[in-house]
Order: C-alpha cells, then structure tokens, then sequence
C-alpha cells in the first residue's frame, strides 16, 4: 500500500510552495467536528479540581472557556486555516478517576465551505493546556495525551469516523 502523494497535499502548490487553498467554488455545506484529548495526573491533583480547591478557581469552567476561545481564533493560530463563521463550538471537560485526570472532547459546527477539524482540535489542546496551566504550581509532570479527531462529517470528502 502506498502513501500520499505529494499532489494529495493541498496546503502545497506545483513548485512545493505553501499556499492557502482557494476554497471559493465549494458549495456551503453543513460541518461538524469533535475531537478528543486528556490530561493525565495524579489522584491529589484531580481532587483539587473535583473538590474545588484549585488556588486559580474553577479550573474547569477557564478550561471550557479558553477552548471555546482557540476554536474561534484558529485561524490566527495555524497559518494556513481559512478563519469560519462557527456556529457552535462545545467543549466538555470531565474528571476521571481511572486516568487519574480530565477527558476533554469539543465539537465545532459551520456551515461554510471547509470543514471545522482544526477547530476542533485546536479547542481540545488549549482546554488541556488550561488546565496544565491553572495547576502547575501542585504538579509540573501532567501529560497533555491522545489528542486526535473522532469525527468530521461535511463536505466532498463526507463522513469520517476514528477507529475506538
């Protein structure tokens, strides 16, 4: 089985050069996206946010806050990301007791002409990076894992869904 090719790679045009897709003759099509991540730390740590302990306040409610503000700047952020008039952008942030840590899943919405995936995912790292920030002051070693799209539907390329 063989790998892309480098005429499978948009971002690029025929001399190799970077580019930003010209997405002007796409029909409007509805578009979603939900991503995933988690922040893995110790059982001690977790408990200052499900006890509501955090010297920063609620680590949860800046976590969703912060992601749903990355989604709407992405554009800003990756060079090449056309910016999108988003619909809804939703960020979930739950303890798990197992990891120890937080799950965080976002999924974005647009009716436009390219799909939301970098917004999604984009929410979920800086949601993670939040909560990394609100409690290194206790625990510099948590691990930001497993950030990775679950689903995109929209669009020519249609539905995707990763594999459990």
């Amino acid at each position: 089985m063989s790998g892309p090719q480098p005429s499978d790679l948009t971002h690029f045009d025929d001399q190799g050069h970077a580019h930003m897709v010209d997405v002007g003759a796409k029909p409007v099509t509805d578009r979603i996206a939900t991503a995933e991540g988690r922040i893995v730390m110790t059982a001690a740590t977790l408990g200052l946010i499900t006890q509501g302990r955090a010297k920063k306040g609620d680590v949860l409610g800046v976590a969703r806050l912060a992601g749903i503000m990355a989604a709407k700047k992405t554009s800003d952020l990756i060079p090449l990301c056309h910016p999108l008039p988003i619909t809804k952008v939703a960020v979930d942030l739950v303890p798990d007791d197992t990891l120890p840590g937080v799950r965080v899943t976002a999924t974005v919405k647009t009716a436009g002409v390219t799909g939301v995936e970098m917004e999604a995912l984009t929410a979920v790292s800086v949601a993670c990076l939040t909560v990394y920030d609100m409690l290194k002051a206790v625990e510099k070693g948590m691990q930001i894992e497993g950030i990775r799209l679950l689903l995109k539907d929209g669009g020519k390329s249609g539905l995707y869904e990763a594999k459990a």
